[in-house]
């Protein structure tokens, strides 16, 4: 027999399923963390239907849980904000559903629309608030499942610190 075609050679992909990877029932990388949280933000009917809004705290709703990580729903109404903080041991993925959010880092602000991901690894220190006038949805995935949300000084008072330590002698 004359063996001239790749399917000859390597044979139908489909008759060696052996081969491929199954589908995972939980995603375990952080693509497959980020991949999550859009797949939800495509599909309101998944989210939307547990909205909430309190004016008095920002609203939160775990969603969905799996083995080693969390997936949250947070409301903001305008002025509400998290406060500076780190997440713990946790990374994270934050999707903007619905409205604009605002996020200050040491490194400047950023504003996050409908459709932004910001992936975060522990340690990572930020400040997020609602600026706008309009209440903003947001979904956060933690992995592992958060449990721990130091707060930190302002920003003002971390840079101060900073460039006083900068100008210390070595």
């Amino acid at each position: 027999m004359n063996m001239d075609s790749d399917l000859q050679i390597a044979g139908d992909l489909m008759e060696v399923p052996h081969l491929l990877q199954p589908e995972r029932e939980h995603p375990v990388t952080v693509a497959e963390f980020a991949g999550l949280a859009r797949e939800i933000a495509a599909d309101p009917d998944r989210w939307a239907p547990h909205v909430e809004y309190d004016a008095t705290s920002r609203w939160y709703h775990r969603l969905r849980t799996g083995p080693g990580y969390e997936v949250w729903l947070l409301s903001w109404v305008p002025g509400q904000g998290s406060g500076l903080h780190d997440h713990g041991r946790s990374s994270g993925v934050l999707t903007v559903l619905q409205g604009e959010l605002t996020e200050r880092t040491d490194r400047g602000v950023r504003t996050l629309r409908p459709g932004t991901q910001r992936i975060f690894a522990p340690g990572y220190v930020h400040e997020v608030v609602n600026d706008s006038l309009e209440p903003v949805v947001s979904l956060h995935v933690y992995f592992p499942g958060l449990t721990d949300m130091p707060m930190h000084e302002s920003l003002q008072g971390q840079c101060a610190s900073l460039a006083s330590r900068e100008s210390l002698p070595a």
